[in-house]
């Protein structure tokens, strides 16, 4: 379908091996610090829902703030694309079995890549700037989980932007991800409904009144500033890549591949 190919599912679907490869590491290298970051970011979403569920007694909360719901995204994306490029190292370069998945799977891929390079930057902006206290760093629990879940998150999502061969979401991409922010104003109004709290006080009608919706909207106006910030980041990317002849079609030569397996031929270049 047309529609596919705008929102950023080819056919076929990344021949040139952008989603699995990196212009400056082994795709090995790559798989390894992919899942590397999917084990330090399911680590830290656990610990932090057992810590609230044993020690605060808190744990109903947990899956009501937007910083863990898109911390969780992270750790999703990691996990789904260093399996998808272990695959492809263990295949010697000849494809990933999402290539073979049905269509709105691959599209559901790549959105969850276009959320994850854009909603860490936002929860650290609107965190540092809004909702963070003076005693963030009083307790080394607090000051590691909040360093994790509101700054390592944006550095998780650099890693992604700048050291990988994945294209520029396509624009279209940005309603989806302006619609989700919506999605989680509901689940917000449903926690303090079903639970009697709100997860941010910018969301409480008592006390902002009529500012709600201006913060709703500077939330998505920032939004939309970031996808196009990203946006632009990963075209400068690709550019400067070119130059250096690390094209997404040659990210590497034979002799860069790790030597834990033999590879049968090098990578055919794919015509562009």
């Amino acid at each position: 379908m047309q529609l596919y190919r705008y929102l950023g599912v080819s056919s076929p679907f990344d021949s040139q091996h952008r989603l699995v490869t990196s212009p400056f590491v082994s795709p090995f290298v790559l798989a390894s610090i992919r899942l590397l970051l999917a084990f330090y970011t399911l680590f830290t979403a656990l610990f932090i829902l057992v810590w609230d569920g044993v020690k605060d007694h808190t744990a109903q909360k947990y899956f009501s703030y937007f910083s863990e719901l898109s911390y969780i995204g992270l750790c999703a994306y990691f996990c789904a694309s260093g399996v998808q490029t272990l695959l492809y190292t263990r295949r010697g370069g000849k494809g990933y079995p999402l290539q073979g998945w049905p269509r709105m799977m691959q599209f559901l891929h790549v959105l969850l890549y276009s959320t994850i390079t854009s909603f860490p930057f936002l929860v650290t902006i609107v965190y540092w700037a809004l909702l963070a206290s003076p005693t963030v760093f009083d307790e080394k629990f607090s000051a590691w989980s909040n360093l994790s879940q509101h700054a390592l998150n944006s550095a998780f999502a650099l890693f992604e932007i700048l050291l990988t061969n994945v294209g520029p979401s396509p624009w279209l991409h940005l309603p989806f991800c302006i619609i989700l922010l919506g999605l989680y104003s509901c689940v917000a109004y449903i926690t303090h409904d079903t639970q009697g709290f709100y997860a941010y006080n910018f969301l409480d009608p008592a006390k902002q009144h009529g500012l709600i919706a201006a913060y709703i909207v500077g939330i998505a106006v920032v939004q939309c500033i970031v996808f196009a910030i990203v946006h632009g980041i990963i075209v400068l990317r690709e550019r400067l890549v070119a130059r250096r002849g690390r094209t997404a079609e040659r990210p590497y030569t034979p002799e860069e591949i790790d030597d834990w397996q033999d590879i049968e031929r090098p990578l055919t270049p794919v015509a562009i």
